[in-house]
């Protein structure tokens, strides 16, 4: 079946402008060209309800201007007054976080400040800065309630300035392999869904006019949301249907980084975006285990994504990614913390012996991971005192009554290891035994590649890449099933269990876009630290939000290299964790049932802060008897095992078709169009404030900076070697970067406190909403002026230091040979350049070699150059445009009105 050119839908609505009248809001929001504008009317006169008319009509900037000018006048007092204004403008935005309401009216929520994060295809990802909430009733109709300044204390206790984001053009909540299938959907599949969408359609914008058989036409594909990992699903609940797609943007949480991979000179950019559930979500000893619905506690889905960066388009560059999963136990359990215990005891609430919420749990990674599922758990298997014990032992009991009833090939995989034994002990390497089992899981679910195999491989076939699993399919490989890994509270063991993981998945995805010869990665090279540093940061940020402290074991904890400072940063961690568990998850818990919709307040109901627990919310069986009753034997979804081991969310079928939105447009239009949406040719730009710049750079920030080494980032490197040497820790690093940011504007001071000073006024000065820190590839030493004897042994340094190569030695007869004939070559091109092309006997080389510029311009050597002519017409073109931008205009020809005759044909006829 042919495959047609699919991209994605790019948001229309990026800018936000919200102005004001005493009895509407006026929402203007338009695209980054400001060409093309849609308005929202919100009313303000309804002190409970959520009025807002969506005229889905879209209009050009003049229009929105005349559309503003109007309101303007028909609101002030009097007519043709001017002192006081009907309309005032209150806050610019680039986007809405939702709409919220506790006992009074309803706030929006809108995001004020954005700062990229990560760019993926062109498709760039925002982290939340700022936001600003705004009530939306007029004070004349306001109906105050004593309790609704609290609530709103609790709902902006959860900052969204932390760890949430956001894309215009890219859908966050799912994997690149699903995004990237649901562009290759065959070509019938896609002209259905464009007549479906005609008929139903009535804004003339939708389908641009365009006939769904032959054209020039590219189709838009914009796909439902995963609402698993939507953070504002319930926010967007009362106007999800009331206005255009283009207004709902869809946040996750959690953590999104990206660094640079520079292999001599080629940009290979490496993406780690984990998501945060959404579901039975909170704090860590208030929440464990299961919800009656399968969905578990501190479950994360963390996808890494490599992709050459040389190359923008979806459909013609390289990309990989491979997904991995931690979460709870998926069973009925809890820590009762009231004890004031560092470990509580564990107990298990409720006796599941037909495993119904592990059924729950596993059917849903079933639909969207397909098989083999495997299960990665790291308790304490031998203890004193039962404790870890107990989730093991309920674990392999649910996942063997599972498993009978599935196909012995697409059977759940259950591995258990005490990682904690391994590390006390000083006879077993934890990392490398890690590194087996990544093997063996990478071997069985493959990864995502979106390019077939290289031709090299083929012809050097790796016995490790002929083992692996995974779908093989005409357009590269698609991962099946995942690894789900899991502690007590998935944080440290779990995080360095995913590194390792990721680290030999890593290896395999640099093999197949034909970057390195094997795939295996060692240690103490340059792009195995920038993914550990990746790894940490996304580990610690993760432990932040669900334990309330940083990771307090590390890779290099485990490696078994960590300074001796670190234990006591270690001790300092646990204090910290503990003070959290004990005082401010409750708060924290009670912010998030809020903000996620679990608690709504009413009138004549129990507050929030009055309720003695809050298991009735999540677990919704305890309120109301299910009408329909889950099979204990096929506890999958119908449909599902039939597609296996490829995920049933993939796969082409009316249920999935459904949850896709496809429309035709011309292929230069601005909705589908990446190239003006990444470079912004309409914008003015700088390179301080490029994002590529700004972000972790293997050979500036990891490579040494002496010139005579190998500079490849998969050469290992000693301790002393490596450019973390030079930077130190991280909080060196830091100030370094301070230090960059300095050295940027001016030249650097004479002192310490000068340095200081402006560092931080360049930090209170950076408040861009888009902009980043700009990093300068050369670190700046600053020393006092007493170290001037220090600062002069430095610069001068030996040629073999700076070139590897020892100058004073006397070259060699062969070498004097060799660079005789150079210069003979050169004297004799210079001559025949300069003379006539006639071969000359002086030099019997000549006669042998005729070396003859290849090149446009007339004349073209090292030694000069002549530009070529420009004919007569380019010339008159030129003196057009000069014209034209001094604002004399050239009369249209015929040619020109044929032109514009068939753009509007095509466009609106």
């Amino acid at each position: 079946m042919p495959v047609v050119a699919a991209v994605p839908l790019i948001s229309s609505v990026q800018k936000l402008v919200l102005y004001e009248t005493r009895a509407r809001y006026f929402l203007v929001g338009s695209n980054p060209a400001e060409t093309k504008y849609r308005v929202l009317k919100i009313d303000r006169t309804e002190p409970k309800d959520l009025v807002i008319i969506d005229d889905k009509h879209v209009y050009t900037q003049q229009e929105v201007r005349e559309l503003l000018g109007r309101l303007d006048l028909g609101n002030r007092t009097k007519m043709g007054q001017k002192g006081s204004s009907g309309l005032s403008r209150a806050v610019s935005a680039f986007g809405i976080v939702g709409f919220v309401r506790f006992l009074e009216g309803y706030y929006i929520v809108l995001i004020t400040k954005r700062r990229k994060m990560a760019d993926i295809g062109g498709h760039a990802i925002y982290k939340i800065e700022d936001t600003n909430m705004i009530y939306i009733p007029n004070d004349s109709v306001r109906v105050s309630h004593p309790d609704e300044a609290r609530y709103l204390r609790i709902f902006q206790n959860v900052d969204l300035s932390s760890n949430f984001y956001f894309s215009y053009s890219y859908d966050l909540s799912h994997s690149l392999q699903y995004n990237l299938t649901v562009l290759r959907m065959p070509l019938e599949t896609l002209k259905t869904e464009t007549i479906q969408t005609r008929q139903e359609s009535f804004d003339i914008f939708e389908d641009e006019g365009l006939s769904t058989q032959g054209g020039s036409g590219v189709f838009g594909i914009c796909s439902k949301p995963y609402e698993k990992y939507v953070w504002n699903a319930k926010l967007l609940e009362a106007v999800r249907t009331a206005v255009h797609r283009d207004w709902l943007l869809y946040i996750i949480h959690g953590f999104c980084g990206q660094s640079k991979l520079l292999i001599y000179g080629r940009p290979i950019y490496v993406t780690l975006i984990a998501r945060r559930s959404s579901k039975f979500a909170g704090t860590r000893f208030l929440k464990r285990g299961a919800n009656c619905e399968g969905d578990v506690a501190n479950e994360v889905e963390t996808e890494q994504i490599l992709y050459d960066a040389s190359v923008m388009s979806f459909s013609a560059g390289s990309y990989s990614s491979y997904v991995q999963v931690r979460g709870s136990v998926p069973l009925y359990w809890s820590q009762d913390i009231s004890t004031m215990m560092p470990k509580p005891p564990i107990t298990l609430d409720q006796a599941d012996p037909y495993a119904h919420v592990a059924a729950l749990h596993f059917d849903q990674m079933l639909q969207r991971f397909g098989s083999p599922i495997i299960i990665l758990n790291l308790v304490k298997e031998r203890e004193k005192r039962k404790h870890e014990r107990i989730l093991s032992e309920e674990l392999v009991a649910a996942v063997t009554y599972l498993n009978q009833f599935l196909p012995p090939e697409h059977a759940i995989i259950y591995i258990p290891w005490d990682m904690a034994k391994y590390t006390k002990s000083k006879l077993c390497n934890v990392l490398d035994r890690l590194n087996v089992i990544a093997e063996s899981v990478v071997k069985k679910t493959g990864f995502f590649v979106n390019r077939p195999d290289s031709y090299c491989s083929i012809l050097r076939p790796d016995e490790k890449w002929n083992e692996l699993g995974g779908c093989v399919v005409s357009t590269g490989r698609l991962q099946t099933g995942v690894l789900r890994t899991n502690c007590v509270d998935c944080l440290d063991r779990t995080n360095t269990a995913q590194f390792m993981v990721g680290k030999c998945a890593l290896a395999y995805q640099l093999y197949s876009l034909g970057l390195i010869d094997k795939p295996n990665l060692q240690f103490d090279t340059d792009a195995v630290r920038l993914f550990e540093e990746l790894y940490e940061d996304h580990g610690d940020t993760l432990s932040l939000q669900y334990g309330g402290s940083q990771l307090v074991h590390r890779v290099k904890t485990y490696r078994k290299i960590a300074p001796w400072t670190q234990h006591s940063k270690d001790i300092m961690q646990t204090l910290s964790r503990y003070y959290s568990n004990a005082f401010s998850d409750a708060d924290r818990q009670d912010s998030i049932n809020l903000f996620l919709g679990v608690f709504k307040p009413a009138e004549g109901k129990p507050h929030l802060w009055e309720l003695p627990t809050d298991f009735y919310l999540h677990h919704k069986n305890t309120l109301s008897l299910s009408q329909t009753r889950q099979s204990y034997t096929y506890w999958w979804t119908t449909g599902v095992l039939k597609h296996l081991p490829l995920p049933f969310d993939e796969v082409t079928c009316a249920e999935n078709r459904c949850k896709l939105t496809v429309k035709k447009f011309h292929k230069y239009e601005e909705e589908i169009d990446i190239h003006n949406e990444f470079f912004r040719p309409y914008e003015l730009s700088s390179f301080d404030e490029t994002f590529c710049l700004a972000m972790t750079n293997s050979t500036r920030d990891f490579m040494p900076k002496n010139v005579g080494i190998d500079p490849s980032p998969f050469t290992v490197r000693k301790p002393d070697e490596t450019g973390k040497s030079v930077l130190g820790n991280k909080n060196n690093r830091e100030e370094t970067v301070l230090q960059r940011k300095t050295a940027a504007s001016a030249p650097p001071p004479p002192s310490e406190e000068a340095v200081s000073s402006s560092s931080e006024d360049d930090s209170g000065t950076d408040k861009e909403d888009e902009g980043a820190v700009s990093q300068r590839s050369t670190p700046v030493k600053v020393t006092d002026t007493g170290d001037n004897t220090k600062i002069t042994e430095n610069v001068v340094q030996s040629t073999k230091d700076v070139y590897g190569v020892n100058l004073s030695d006397i070259p060699s007869e062969d070498d004097l040979a060799i660079y005789a004939r150079f210069v003979q070559l050169g004297q004799s091109q210079y001559k025949q350049d300069k003379g006539s092309q006639q071969f000359c006997s002086k030099h019997p080389l000549d006669k042998v070699i005729n070396l003859i510029p290849i090149s446009s311009f007339s004349q073209d050597n090292i030694y000069e150059v002549q530009p070529p002519r420009a004919d007569r017409k380019s010339i008159e073109i030129f003196h057009a445009h000069i014209q034209a931008g001094r604002g004399n205009m050239q009369p249209l020809g015929k040619d020109d009105f044929l032109m514009y005759r068939e753009y509007i044909r095509n466009r609106y006829m």
